[in-house]
Parts: C-alpha cells; structure tokens; sequence
C-alpha cells in the first residue's frame, strides 16, 4: 500500500459523519461509565438503603431489570465498543489513512483496551474524546490551541523535551571528550581517514581560494598599488647618485623625468601583469603543485600538535556543552 498523509483530505460531508458517529459513540461512553458508577454506589450498603428509603419503586425497578442483568447490559454496551473499532478499521483502510493497514489498533489503542469488560480498561473509553476534538480542530469548528489546558501541557511538553534532549546530548558529549582524552593516536587518524582521502580536493580548494583572494584584493586596490609603484620608482631614482649626476648635465632633468616614467610604467604593467595572470590555468596549476609539495610536510604530526589538536576539541566539545546547559526555555516562558 502506498504511503500517504496521516490524516487525508476527505470530502466535508464524510468528515461531518465522522462526527455524528463519534458524538454517538462518546454519548455511548457516558450512559455506559454513569451506569458503571451507579451500580458500583448501588452496591453500598448505606447508599443501596437511602435509595430503597427514598424511591422504593426506583429500588425494585433498578435491581430486578438493571443490576441483575449488569453483566448482559455492559456487554451489549461492548459489542457498540467492539462494532465501533471494526468500523473504524475499515474505514481507515478504504481510506488509507494510515501507511500499513495494522496501524489502526495501535494508534487507537485506546479504543481498543476499552472494549475489555474490565474497570480499570473501561475508563479508557472517555479518550474517545481526544479523537473527536482532535476531528473538529482538524475541521476549524474549534480551535484548540487557544486553549489554557493546550497551551499549559505544550508548554511543560515542550520544557520536559527540552530538558531531556539536552541531558542525552550532555552525556554524548562528555563520552566524546573521555574518548578524546583516552585515544593516544587522534590527530593521526584524523590525517588519515578524513584529510588524506580529500588531499586533492583540499589543494584544489586552497588554489582556487588563492586565486580569488588575490583578485580581489588586487582589484579593489589597484590604483592605490600603482601609486604605490610610481612612489617607490621616484624615490628609488631621486637616492640613486648616477641620477644625481645625470641630472647636474645638460638636459638632465629631461632624461631624467622620461626615465622615471618609463621605469615607472614598466613597473606597474609588469605587476598589473602579474596579478590578472593569476587566473590563467598555469598560475593555479603552480599554486596546487606548490601545495601539494608541502602538503604532506604540513601535515607531520608529532606530541605537540596532537596535544594541541585533542585539546582544540576538547575545548569545542566543552563550549558546546556549556550551550547545551543554557536552559533555553526560560529565555521563552519566563
């Protein structure tokens, strides 16, 4: 049987029969649990007494028609209980309201249990209830989360969960940390499980993220590195004592200024050059090669950078716990 939605979208006329039934099977309910406490209050001497005292024709009538034939009467109340689940099932069935076709008795389990002639089953039968409200909140005739006892029990739901949740995540990370604590070989099969297997993708990565890096920064300060250029090109000359000569020449001045300018040009297409062949195949083919010739001597581990690695996450593991113990529903509800 195919998958299908938990409760799926029926016609408003079958959902409104859902409801005439189950109003009648509630009302069912009720007569049948008042007429459990009437006789088990019939049974009581003093009680049995005030009643024969009080209506003596009640007394006769409900003690030769109803209390002796109690067991015949709960049963015929059973046999509806027992009609009503059949009906349900099948119903969920046609319907396929649920993913497996046996799922009905354990998601109405307590419909099920109700049908047992027994006391402590037969109140289970007053949960038909939930069933009912919970057909008419899915029909907008009521709207139950607006209600305190809602609201109340999903907020207290929602703490115990919470509170829960974070005790089994406080153990798990403290087992992790023990674990940490007690490996003598972590940072090694670290490298060797996780880094090593990812080894060219990770060069890969370290180029590409090179590359643009350089770019960028390269494009947003281009002008300031070209000014930059020209300033280190005049000041080079000015300090140089050849140029000092030349410029005490004839015409020195001149030869000067043009060479400054062309050095200075030379310069900056030279390093304007440089920078936008980062993104040609061959400077990342370089850059990955430079990588992955180090790659490996980077990644030599020795006693202090595994004590260094088991404390790093050790301290994360912790960081993470003290999250954890932040009671975050008080944040919430108070």
């Amino acid at each position: 049987m195919p998958a299908r939605e938990r409760y799926p979208h029926l016609p408003k006329a079958v959902e409104y029969a859902h409801i005439g039934w189950d109003f009648f099977i509630l009302t069912l309910v009720v007569i049948n649990l008042a007429l459990l406490l009437f006789d088990s209050l019939f049974l009581i001497g003093p009680i049995n007494q005030g009643i024969a005292n009080l209506t003596p024709g009640f007394h006769t009538f409900y003690d030769d028609v109803i209390h002796s034939r109690f067991i015949t009467i709960d049963l015929v109340f059973v046999s509806f209980f027992i009609a009503d689940v059949l009906l349900g099932w099948s119903i969920a069935i046609a319907e396929r309201r649920y993913h497996r076709w046996f799922f009905y008795p354990f998601v109405h389990w307590y419909d099920v249990l109700g049908c047992i002639p027994l006391a402590g089953f037969r109140l289970l039968r007053i949960l038909r209830v939930v069933s009912l409200i919970n057909r008419l909140h899915r029909l907008g005739l009521v709207d139950v989360t607006h209600w305190y006892i809602y609201q109340s029990a999903a907020k207290y739901y929602d703490i115990l969960l919470e509170e829960l949740s974070d005790r089994i995540a406080l153990r798990l990370l403290g087992n992790v940390q023990e674990q940490i604590r007690a490996s003598d070989s972590l940072t090694e099969r670290v490298i060797e499980r996780v880094i090593m297997p990812r080894k060219s993708q990770l060069i890969s990565e370290i180029a590409q993220r090179l590359e643009s890096t350089i770019g960028k920064a390269y494009q947003h300060n281009r002008q300031s590195i070209m000014v930059a250029i020209s300033d280190l090109v005049s000041r080079t000359l000015r300090e140089s004592p050849e140029i000092q000569r030349l410029n005490r020449l004839p015409m020195g001045q001149q030869a000067t200024s043009a060479m400054e300018a062309s050095l200075s040009g030379v310069a900056q297409r030279l390093v304007d050059e440089l920078l936008l062949g980062i993104h040609s195949e061959e400077f990342r083919q370089l850059v990955e090669r430079t990588a992955d010739s180090g790659f490996d001597t980077w990644l030599t581990v020795d006693e202090g950078s595994n004590r260094v690695t088991e404390q790093v996450l050790y301290d994360v593991l912790e960081m993470l716990k003290d999250q954890v113990r932040h009671q975050g529903w008080k944040d919430r509800y108070e």
